[in-house]
């Protein structure tokens, strides 16, 4: 099956099952934001985004670097897989949508900037913001104190990842020695995998049983062998798994950390190269939509309002280096 095909099909099925759900529990129709038919559960999945704006902000506006100032564009790299609510593909399987493009089309709109969406496998998103090809890269990014040689950070979300897995399996996983002995996917060279390395290694050298990490590059393609019980967890970011688990109706959440581990509450933030002057106008570009109320509606829009920061901060602590 193609993957534009493998796509729609999931598609198709989420709002199949939301659809049914709303009717089950008295909703009435199901919600249709003026977008198409493709809108459900005050989720809009069309291309149709009518998305939240603002004003720009000239005092702002002037910090960007004058070579971006000039080109008129932010160039936004971010994740070519489908992780709804995050960023993902609309029903036209063409048109980005979700929260981390939201964010970055309200940045813009702070700078006085088009803003150009554009997307990669997630390795080389970095390669694109080392090239100068890309100027951000907002995708769901953990801040850790490895990319914060090379990179500056503006924080904008909390970090919270969780373990889905299929529902009644009685899996819960409260600490790192619960994933003992347990097959879980992850995708590869994200800090989920981070994580559940390091927990596996203490596990092991605390005489339990390794995990059997199985890695995917799409946050969709874990979807399948979880439903056939080929693995027992996925380990991703919660919105994603919040999102599946609410349209699907096939899993559930066995258990959330925060995504920098149990030093510190991980947080999301926009990534720029380092030291070219950007990251100054984008930190006060977020703590404008923060202060103006448009930053709150983003987060209300796609159900992740308990991941909101209150202030936007530029290169905080980050996930430790692994030794």
């Amino acid at each position: 099956m193609s993957t534009a095909r493998f796509r729609k099909k999931i598609l198709a099925s989420a709002l199949t099952t939301v659809a049914l759900l709303a009717a089950a529990c008295g909703g009435g129709d199901v919600e249709d934001e003026g977008s198409g038919p493709t809108s459900a559960a005050g989720y809009n999945l069309t291309a149709d985004q009518n998305r939240i704006t603002t004003d720009e902000v000239e005092s702002i506006a002037a910090k960007v670097p004058q070579q971006i100032r000039d080109r008129g564009t932010l160039v936004v790299t971010g994740s070519a897989g489908s992780a709804p609510p995050l960023r993902f593909y609309a029903d036209d399987d063409k048109t980005l949508i979700g929260s981390e493009t939201d964010f970055a089309y309200l940045i813009g709109d702070v700078l006085g900037l088009k803003v150009d969406l554009q997307a990669a496998d997630w390795a080389q998103n970095f390669v694109r913001i080392d090239s100068g090809e890309a100027d951000a890269f907002i995708s769901n990014v953990t801040v850790t104190e490895e990319r914060k040689e090379k990179y500056d950070f503006s924080t904008y979300r909390l970090d919270t990842v969780a373990f889905e897995t299929k529902k009644g399996s009685g899996i819960q996983i409260k600490e790192p020695k619960d994933v003992a002995g347990l097959k879980i996917a992850v995708s590869s060279g994200t800090n989920q995998e981070a994580l559940l390395v390091k927990w596996s290694e203490q596990n092991v050298a605390a005489g339990l049983e390794p995990t059997d990490i199985t890695y995917y590059q799409n946050a969709t393609d874990y979807y399948l062998p979880l439903a056939s019980g080929r693995i027992d967890a996925y380990f991703g970011p919660n919105p994603s798994s919040s999102f599946h688990v609410a349209q699907a109706g096939e899993t559930e959440i066995a258990g959330t950390f925060s995504g920098a581990g149990d030093a510190l509450q991980g947080e999301i933030a926009v990534l720029t190269k380092k030291d070219n002057g950007l990251i100054t106008a984008v930190n006060e570009a977020i703590n404008h939509v923060i202060e103006n109320g448009t930053y709150a509606q983003v987060l209300d829009r796609w159900n992740i309002a308990n991941e909101a920061v209150n202030t936007s901060v530029v290169n905080p602590p980050g996930l430790p280096k692994t030794s």
